[in-house]
């Protein structure tokens, strides 16, 4: 887990270094700069595997020159497939192993490797630029290529310089809380959606993009349960098993939900040693699962670390949103995310987490909300709309969001999309249909809840969930590796019949039964609380200057395409607890933090 930099604007040395410096957090162990021909590369390490520092990078082999970001969970099986034909190796790491790879496969490499990975290659003699993406985006990867300059970071912060705000990326983010690939904030800045490479010739000035992986239709297998669930264990056990690899201390975090217990037991039942897990909770028990993941530890046998929080250790963390998430970002649990990686880190640099399992084995509230509303989607429109006058819905108590989304949605799939986006709500316009890059959902799967878990995936866990993960992580230089992200574990659950993973009333019900292999059902059978903090509670009580400060008219009138009657409405709805709008005002709160610290051109 480190940061990347890699690019042919002729800038001074000690100009790189700064850019380096403005997210050193994310490699404090070693700063690496080297210059080939024109093309400069530079590397912030956090050790992980090999900490000699033989295995520093930038790292040459031949002509070939590399940066590289994340983990290769299966290197020690490709470096003993590479030796068979010959090479030989200088370290332990992974990274030479993926640079040898590449001399060997080319882009064959992607699909021979599982891992988290953002990584950039140069080759001298052809002085052509290989870049790639991990399948899912659990690493970022953000570039701009202009004029035949290419800049290329693991973060945006470094490119920032004298970039103009993107217009529509800052509506898209006030629809979804998040700019989604392959936007950025910024003008003429790019992400690299995941599952991709990108090659560039500084010869001719041409980028090209191709796809290596993505989700691909649904097949259905005809497998028993019992057989299911024999299969998923074994893939579950060998994706943590394989993520135990570690030359520096590991752990796990362990929260009272399915995921990260299931991953916590796997990773108890390989380890040699007991393993490390960190749990935090809160004063507020509405949101606190610390007690029962206190149970799961000692059942499994961890040395278990739990800290309890208070409203003001949350808050403390509000500036350092802006910090580490160098693109506005509304996600509210980015803030215990914070946490619990700063408690960690005092004791490991790896962290095991349970991040997609919702995404996989329909997890997630909103997959309950969609079958429950989903008759209401197959009355025809013209019915719905009739009866979706405001007396008739309060009249028949109906006047819930999603019942409110469900009479007013034209087609299943608008009410799919729905769960992400407020199609234009906070706005005076039209912004820009960023859904067009996630339209692949409607065509793998005619099953309504695979449809929804499959955008979940394409669209939520790249730009929300992984976003949040690794800027969290990184902050306090730990590494986060998630077993229900190995690209295996995805296309396994994709082929399960629905009803394996999803009985009304119980999600994720394979992952319960493979639970209680290790686990009581009646000890982990709990509500799922998510991991939320009580922001909207905050806003009107000891944050209420705070927001309504930062969200003053002079900061609202820098906002393009913004409704401001609206918000302002909103506001004042909250406020007086006659609503709750906690999301859009926490959207507009952040996006005022990051005009503080950016400006509308970044200096």
């Amino acid at each position: 887990m480190c940061g990347i930099y890699l690019t042919n604007i002729p800038f001074e040395e000690k100009e790189v270094k700064s850019k380096l410096d403005s997210i050193s957090f994310r490699g404090p162990d070693y700063t690496g700069l080297s210059k080939v021909n024109d093309v400069t590369l530079g590397h912030l390490r956090l050790a992980i595997l090999d900490l000699d520092p033989r295995s520093n990078q930038p790292m040459v082999y031949k002509n070939l020159h590399i940066v590289f970001n994340g983990e290769i969970y299966n290197y020690l099986d490709l470096k003993e497939e590479l030796l068979g034909l010959g090479y030989t190796f200088k370290t332990e790491s992974d990274t030479e192993v993926l640079l040898i790879g590449f001399y060997e496969w080319g882009k064959g490499l992607l699909e021979r490797t599982n891992g988290m990975f953002a990584f950039s290659i140069y080759n001298e003699d052809t002085n052509e630029i290989f870049s790639a993406r991990d399948r899912l985006g659990v690493k970022p990867f953000y570039y701009c290529f202009k004029d035949g300059k290419i800049e290329i970071c693991s973060q945006i912060r470094p490119m920032l310089k004298g970039k103009k705000i993107n217009e529509e990326a800052i509506s898209i983010y006030l629809d979804c809380m998040f700019i989604p690939s392959p936007y950025t904030i910024a003008d003429d800045i790019m992400k690299l959606p995941p599952g991709n490479f990108m090659t560039i010739s500084l010869e001719t000035g041409k980028l090209e993009i191709q796809e290596y992986w993505n989700l691909k239709d649904v097949e259905v297998r005809d497998i028993s349960y019992e057989d299911a669930m024999k299969e998923l264990h074994d893939l579950l056990s060998d994706a943590v098993k394989i993520r135990l690899q570690s030359d520096v201390p590991i752990g796990s975090f362990l929260s009272g939900g399915i995921d990260s217990a299931l991953v916590s037991a796997l990773a108890a039942e390989a380890s040699k040693e007991k393993i490390n897990t960190f749990s935090i909770g809160f004063e507020n028990p509405k949101f606190d699962e610390s007690k029962i993941a206190e149970q799961y530890a000692e059942i499994i046998g961890s040395n278990h670390k739990t800290t309890i929080c208070s409203a003001n250790d949350i808050l403390k963390l509000v500036p350092k949103l802006t910090e580490v998430y160098d693109e506005p970002f509304a996600d509210s649990s980015a803030l215990p995310s914070l946490l619990l990686n700063s408690v960690t880190k005092k004791h490991v640099t790896v962290a095991l987490s349970g991040d997609g399992g919702d995404e996989s084995f329909i997890g997630y509230n909103h997959f309950d909300s969609l079958v429950r509303n989903k008759s209401i989607i197959e009355i025809p429109f013209f019915i719905r709309k009739m009866v979706s006058q405001p007396f008739l819905l309060k009249l028949f108590g109906m006047n819930s969001h999603r019942v409110k989304n469900a009479l007013n949605t034209k087609t299943k799939n608008d009410f799919i999309e729905n769960i992400f986006s407020r199609k234009g709500f906070l706005l005076n316009k039209k912004r820009q249909d960023y859904m067009k890059h996630y339209q692949g959902y409607k065509k793998w799967s005619n099953i309504f809840l695979q449809k929804a878990a499959d955008l979940n995936i394409k669209l939520w866990l790249e730009n929300d969930s992984n976003v949040k993960v690794d800027r969290a992580s990184m902050a306090y230089s730990v590494e986060v590796r998630s077993p229900f992200l190995d690209y295996r574990v995805v296309e396994f659950a994709r082929t399960l019949p629905m009803s394996f993973r999803y009985e009304k009333g119980r999600q994720k019900k394979i992952l319960r039964d493979l639970l209680k292999e290790f686990i009581p059902e009646e000890v982990f059978n709990q509500p799922k609380r998510g991991f939320a903090v009580p922001i909207g509670e905050w806003m009107r009580n000891e944050l209420k200057d705070e927001f309504l400060g930062a969200l003053n008219d002079e900061f609202l009138e820098k906002v393009p395409n913004l409704n401001i009657q609206k918000f302002k409405r909103l506001l004042n709805e909250h406020m007086n607890g006659q609503d709750d709008h906690t999301a859009n005002i926490w959207k507009l709160y952040v996006l005022s933090k990051w005009y503080g610290e950016f400006g509308v051109v970044m200096d």
